[in-house]
């Protein structure tokens, strides 16, 4: 289901090396021919320094042993090129490649540099070569030499611009090896400085936290608690600010989180608002379905939604993850997904209604009668939902619940709170912008 593709909206954001992994789906689930998908990866692989593999690709799209001319120049100037940036690290390489040597490294910069060219000659030249070395490296598809080198260059560098660029390159090596755990770290420290740094203008700002929160989904959707932290993330102000104001698009990820997390319900009605206001601005099924169930109480077209939402989340690079079960292939985030909106929409349906003919929810459920008589005795039983089932008459009965005026009293007052120390955040910030000016 390519309409629902939202490689063309999350690309622009991600350095291309990261673009792979994604082009890779899309060819195994053929939402796109193979031929146009070969043409994407030649394209982009022609702006990096994997010139074998886009050689290989050449072969297999034309179906020909021989690679074009301009290939094989490019592939000689590379080799070249690579030659004369090692020279230009080795005195640097080769030093922290020296155990012995790296102890005498301390957390002051100052001192590092001055013991590196009195005792080495190494100075901030060589340092700058280790960086240009490591970006070639990226560049040539050998994330885990870069990711070292982009480490200890962070280790050694003053200058701070450079710096920033180097926790970017090895924030996308981490990824690309699939290392989550200290991916999840570099993120961490990378919001930091996006979140503390001065910038020219608050647009830049805003652009670096839409390009975290696009290169934190490969993060989220494999890490093991990934689905707790892309709501930490994405509910901050600051950064849904962003996403409502530039990349709508992302809504479908923090709303897949919401509906999956159970422990997160306190923060649905919110989120509820915003889907409202942002309806007419993006439009995707995973939203559409929460609209129907929570803003027009339409079960009929949340039914139907709920099949588009298994589409969507099959064919979604992040959300439609594989797993291997012997012969078995399953995917699980489907599954959650499935199970909780089944939830969703009887808890909704059952406060709207005392009495529920057990004939109508099976349609409303996407299950047979013997299923969502067995899953409704099921939720009954673990989630003490305060419903009995008639199976002579065939129907569910809800009993009265009545909302307690103080635990309304309290949760009011929690909301209020949680406010107020956002505005007293917002304005502590915004004075010491001004007095940082």
């Amino acid at each position: 289901m390519a309409t629902h593709d939202l490689t063309p909206r999350i690309a622009p954001n991600l350095d291309r090396h990261l673009v792979f992994p994604i082009l890779e789906f899309l060819q195994e689930r053929e939402l796109y021919p193979d031929e146009q998908i070969l043409k994407s990866k030649i394209e982009l692989l022609n702006k990096t320094n994997m010139i074998d593999y886009a050689m290989d690709i050449h072969k297999s799209l034309y179906h020909t042993e021989d690679v074009p001319e301009d290939m094989v120049e490019r592939r000689a100037e590379v080799v070249a090129r690579l030659k004369v940036l090692e020279e230009a690290a080795a005195p640097l390489v080769s030093f922290l490649q020296n155990a012995n040597a790296v102890q005498e490294l301390r957390a002051d910069k100052q001192y590092n540099l001055q013991m590196l060219n009195d005792l080495y000659q190494i100075g901030l030249e060589q340092i700058e070569a280790l960086y240009q070395y490591a970006k070639f490296q990226f560049e040539c598809g050998n994330y885990s030499g870069a990711a070292d080198y982009l480490y200890q260059y962070r280790a050694l560098s003053t200058n701070s611009e450079r710096s920033l660029s180097a926790l970017w390159g090895k924030l996308a090596a981490e990824i690309l090896m699939q290392n989550w755990d200290i991916a999840l770290e570099e993120l961490n420290r990378l919001k930091e400085i996006i979140d503390s740094k001065s910038y020219a203008s608050p647009l830049n700002q805003v652009q670096s936290r839409i390009w975290l929160m696009h290169w934190s989904l490969f993060i989220f959707f494999n890490h093991d608690n990934g689905r707790t932290h892309i709501i930490d993330l994405f509910n901050q102000d600051k950064y849904l600010n962003a996403i409502q104001t530039n990349a709508p698009h992302l809504l479908r990820y923090l709303a897949t989180a919401l509906i999956v997390n159970k422990r997160r319900r306190t923060q649905f009605k919110d989120f509820i608002k915003v889907i409202q206001q942002e309806q007419y601005a993006f439009k995707d099924p995973i939203i559409e379905f929460l609209t129907c169930v929570y803003v027009n109480y339409d079960f009929d077209g949340a039914q139907k939604k709920m099949r588009e939402c298994e589409e969507v989340i099959l064919n979604d690079p992040f959300l439609g993850k594989r797993v291997e079960e012997g012969s078995f292939s399953t995917v699980p985030l489907r599954d959650e997904f499935l199970e909780n909106a089944r939830l969703f929409i009887f808890e909704t349906y059952c406060r709207i209604h005392q009495r529920i003919d057990m004939g109508v929810l099976p349609e409303k459920l996407n299950l047979n009668y013997e299923e969502a008589e067995s899953w409704i005795v099921n939720l009954i039983t673990t989630s003490k939902l305060p419903a009995k089932i008639d199976s002579k008459s065939g129907t569910v009965f809800m009993e009265p619940n009545h909302p307690n005026v103080y635990q309304q009293i309290i949760d009011h007052t929690k909301a209020l709170s949680g406010r107020t120390y956002k505005l007293v955040n917002q304005l502590l910030e915004k004075s010491q912008t001004q007095a940082a000016r």
